[in-house]
């Protein structure tokens, strides 16, 4: 007997388009619709624009852009659990773009320092240490699907600063 394996991406709630805004912004334009991982995928896509920022605009640019995407995300989030009525769905990746960008905050503008952020911000999002397991478990709606993720940023921006700072810099790279 063969079996074949079937892949289903990501299905917004009835009656929201992917051409809403919220469902564009929630879903990281369609990122999130990704049938496996929509959450390295989303990390993944928010890598070339946190570093065009840090590049030509410096942190002030890239804390804005933070500032912005959790204020979207925040509201389209709220939009897509509602009506969808599920806590966080899977297709919702704002959040990983928006916590990828406060990990980028403390990261240096090289590829081996982007590249330990998503790792490490990977590992904190899966793993979710206090408190933010308990944010994800205990804060609903769109907030909710954005906090426990920003939450795990701070824990993957602190390792890439220290490793980045101390670790690595210790070996001469």
């Amino acid at each position: 007997m063969r079996m074949k394996l079937k892949l289903r991406p990501g299905r917004l709630p009835d009656g929201v388009p992917l051409s809403h805004p919220a469902a564009l912004i929630a879903t990281w334009f369609g990122v999130g619709l990704a049938p496996l991982a929509p959450g390295t995928w989303g990390s993944l896509a928010a890598l070339p624009i946190g570093w065009l920022a840090l590049a030509y605009g410096g942190a002030p640019v890239l804390a804005a852009l933070v500032l912005v995407t959790v204020a979207a995300g925040t509201w389209a989030s709220s939009v897509i659990v509602e009506r969808g009525r599920i806590r966080d769905p899977g297709l919702i990746v704002v959040d990983e773009v928006a916590a990828m960008f406060l990990t980028l905050l403390v990261t240096p503008l090289t590829w081996w320092a982007f590249l330990l952020a998503f790792l490490f911000f990977r590992v904190a999002d899966i793993f979710k240490p206090f408190p933010a397991n308990w944010c994800d478990r205990q804060v609903h709606g769109g907030f909710g699907v954005m906090l426990d993720d920003l939450v795990a940023a701070v824990y993957a921006g602190a390792a890439t600063w220290f490793v980045s700072a101390y670790v690595l810099k210790s070996f001469g790279s």
